[in-house]
């Protein structure tokens, strides 16, 4: 067995059998404190539980932002006096969307979510996920079910969006409509144990019916998912297991949260032809009203007031 040694590499290298196993120069700590899951329960029956992430060791008076700087360094080597210090530097790399230090740190969850909000969720392919198998094993009975008061009604600007409350009949309406789905979860269970395959009976289950899966993601990708999935307008049933997620890591990677949070999460982005209408203070070069309302929407965050059709002006 090769024993550790401290050695530099290059002392190792004239036999190339040989393994050399480099020890920490500074003492290290497990940025999860041991913990084999960190868990937060979600909506009614679900859960998001931190299980790992790489760096699971970091140099004790550090966090698991030192994996960003190290790879950045690495780019420009060691004599460099552009960034000197670590936060600066993740600062800078994530203003300026160098993203590739970023993948260096990754975080593996355990999540039971509604199965109407995974299909949501898979959508964003940059993540390796292992699902559930609902061919391979019974699905547990656990349905989501929203409570009277947060029954949404749907939103007249936004198509894919709910915005307000139905009327409390209407509401009641839904939940019944529920139960009867969610009836159907017994004669899932009949007709299998009768021989249906699994594979087959599982279609007759409802989207309300939680489902699980491993989800590991780089940062860099996690954080371009969070910036869609924490936004107001995202679906409140999303953005709770986002806004669960965000909570787990922060502690992890601190500073990069805080510039996740300065310059991603409350950021806005303009477009060549809205940058161009403020600067002169013509109206928007379009006629799409989609593109009208969004450009009406930033200008009434940035406290500059645009009648539609009118030139955009400051306010007195």
């Amino acid at each position: 067995m090769t024993q550790p040694t401290n050695q530099p590499m290059n002392a190792t290298m004239s036999n190339p059998n040989t393994i050399a196993r480099v020890m920490p120069e500074t003492p290290m700590f497990d940025v999860m404190e041991g913990a084999a899951r960190i868990e937060k329960r979600v909506l009614d029956h679900g859960f998001v539980a931190l299980i790992d992430c790489m760096p699971r060791m970091a140099p004790v008076g550090k966090t698991a932002d030192f994996s960003i700087v190290q790879s950045a360094r690495v780019s420009y080597g060691e004599g460099t006096k552009q960034v000197n210090e670590d936060r600066g530097l993740v600062r800078y790399l994530l203003r300026h969307r160098h993203t590739t230090p970023f993948e260096m740190v990754e975080f593996k969850f355990h999540i039971a979510m509604p199965m109407f909000v995974a299909r949501q969720w898979i959508r964003h392919r940059t993540a390796n996920v292992n699902e559930y198998s609902a061919r391979y094993s019974i699905v547990p009975d656990r349905f989501y079910r929203p409570s009277l008061e947060s029954v949404r009604a749907q939103s007249g600007s936004n198509r894919q969006g709910g915005e307000g409350l139905v009327d409390a009949g209407t509401a009641e309406e839904f939940l019944v409509m529920l139960d009867r789905a969610e009836g159907l979860y017994k004669d899932y269970l009949g007709l299998t144990e009768k021989g249906v395959a699994r594979e087959l009976a599982r279609a007759a289950l409802p989207v309300s019916v939680y489902t699980e899966w491993y989800w590991k993601c780089d940062l860099h990708n996690l954080f371009h998912f969070l910036s869609l999935r924490m936004d107001p307008h995202a679906q409140y049933e999303i953005r709770v297991f986002a806004d669960a997620m965000y909570e787990l890591l922060k502690p992890i990677v601190p500073i990069s949260c805080e510039a996740f949070e300065d310059y991603r999460l409350g950021a806005m982005h303009l477009t060549k032809l809205e940058i161009e209408s403020i600067k002169s203070g013509k109206p928007l070069a379009t006629t799409n009203k989609r593109e009208l309302a969004e450009f009406e929407t930033k200008c009434a965050q940035l406290g500059i007031v645009m009648p539609v059709g009118s030139p955009a002006k400051s306010p007195a």
